[in-house]
């Protein structure tokens, strides 16, 4: 059963899929689950391979910044990881970024954080 909320949240994915193709982006995954966590979205255009975690809300309680903690952090970067090896990617630019899709009855806000967190520690 599909509830609400994951609803909410898909249609707030498909909005920023659309929002990165007019961006020139091309979708290469979307919900990219791995044991060791899940990427929302990735996405490359050119050189840079962007690996975005959506946050849609009906009210907007944190500023974009603020959304996604180190914990979800960690699982979106180890995630990455696995995507990069087992797709033996190189030559790129990776990057992470976080946008907040705010519904406001029949309209949507997206707000996009380009390379809004890095890799602290290289393990």
């Amino acid at each position: 059963m599909i509830t609400e909320k994951t609803k909410l949240g898909n249609k707030g994915e498909n909005l920023v899929t659309q929002f990165l193709k007019k961006q020139s982006f091309k979708i290469l995954e979307q919900n990219y689950r791995t044991k060791f966590g899940e990427v929302d979205i990735i996405a490359q255009k050119k050189d840079v391979l962007a690996f975005v975690e959506v946050k849609t809300r009906k009210n907007e309680y944190f500023p974009t910044s603020m959304v996604v903690n180190y914990s979800k952090q960690k699982k979106i970067i180890n995630a990455a990881k696995h995507f990069i090896l087992k797709n033996n990617i190189s030559d790129v630019v990776y990057r992470f970024d976080i946008a907040t899709v705010i519904m406001l009855n029949s309209k949507s806000e997206i707000k996009y954080l380009s390379d809004a967190f890095r890799i602290r520690t290289i393990r």
